[in-house]
């Protein structure tokens, strides 16, 4: 049983952290419709993993193909850079020649940014911890970007990036934010919110439950406020954390930005000691409740959803994990929805 916070906050935010308000998932879908890659990821009725979950109906966005990135990161930094090329004018091929974009990245975010990057005539350099796999660095080379290995874990690389972007005079597109960096974080959550209008249009009955998994938070933040746009309370939105890494969880419980330290999470994606600070702005209004996943259990969930033909990784398949893990207040009755959030490593 995963180890669960109610949000006290929830329905006003918290006092000293407002949430952003003037976003726009018209314009976030009207841009990514330009985009030749650009489709809808399905959404599938997954029996079998309900019956082993014990509820009566598991809903499953599937993110592991999305616009050939293999995560739903695709839609955040690229969007974001695509704003930018799309205000200069002219030949979008050629729109931000000169510019470089960098980033740290447990992998997928960097993949966004490089993409984004080499579409509209910008350069790439990528941050990676030690921790983060070969062969996410090899993918990232493969589209044009550089990469530089720097620290021990994601907070070291993001610490690395953003000294570079300083000493070259870069632009730093992190997928966090913090006091005097919000405006590209935004809109990379302003992309995120994508998944969830693609889901209000194909989805034939509102859920019980959200399972929403969570690094520094910018997925679960995005879907979960489109989705209460759409359909208010009636869905009850939960956070799924490492419990190496609770960053928002603990942020929750203290009323304010916490930075947490664990040991390395297999949830390498979602393994971020601290989060993003208008993610949990919009969190604290809109989840419900907070929950952290043992790695025994993500393990073991994401082993299920491997044998269910389903091939992903313990971030990738964190909220189907924690449902199998049982979380309180789920039962035989629920009709929950979760993010198939990335295909597997070596895809």
């Amino acid at each position: 049983m995963t180890k669960a916070l109610e949000n006290r906050y929830r329905g006003t935010g918290m006092p000293d952290l407002p949430p952003m308000q003037g976003v726009d998932a018209q314009a976030v879908a009207a841009l990514l419709a330009q985009c030749p890659k650009h489709q809808p990821t399905p959404l599938l009725d997954c029996p079998e993993l309900a019956r082993a979950a014990g509820v009566a109906r598991l809903t499953i966005k599937d993110e592991r193909e999305r616009m050939g990135l293999g995560s739903f990161k695709a839609l955040g930094a690229a969007y974001a850079i695509a704003r930018e090329a799309a205000a200069m004018g002219g030949d979008l091929r050629t729109a931000l020649s000169g510019r470089t974009y960098v980033t740290a990245s447990a992998g997928n975010h960097g993949m966004s940014v490089a993409a984004g990057a080499r579409v509209f005539g910008a350069g790439a350099v990528v941050y990676l911890s030690e921790a983060v796999p070969a062969a996410f660095a090899r993918r990232l080379e493969a589209m044009g970007a550089q990469v530089v290995r720097a620290g021990a874990d994601y907070e070291a690389s993001m610490q690395a990036a953003s000294r570079a972007a300083d000493a070259h005079g870069w632009t730093l597109l992190s997928d966090g934010s913090w006091p005097g960096y919000v405006e590209l974080p935004y809109r990379v959550m302003e992309g995120y919110r994508q998944m969830a209008t693609e889901i209000e249009a194909q989805i034939d009955d509102i859920p019980s439950h959200v399972l929403l998994q969570a690094g520094v938070g910018g997925l679960a933040a995005a879907v979960a406020g489109q989705l209460r746009l759409a359909w208010g309370d009636a869905p009850d939105m939960i956070v799924v954390e490492p419990d190496a890494a609770p960053a928002l969880i603990e942020s929750i419980r203290a009323g304010r930005v916490v930075v947490t330290e664990g040991p390395d999470s297999a949830m390498g994606r979602l393994d971020c000691k601290t989060p993003s600070m208008l993610a949990l702005a919009d969190l604290a209004r809109d989840a419900d409740l907070f929950v952290t996943l043992s790695e025994a259990e993500a393990a073991a969930g994401t082993a299920a959803v491997v044998e269910a033909g389903l091939a992903s990784t313990p971030s990738g398949a964190a909220g189907i994990a924690a449902l199998l893990a049982g979380i309180d207040g789920i039962g035989p009755q629920s009709h929950v929805l979760c993010i198939l959030s990335e295909g597997p490593e070596d895809a």
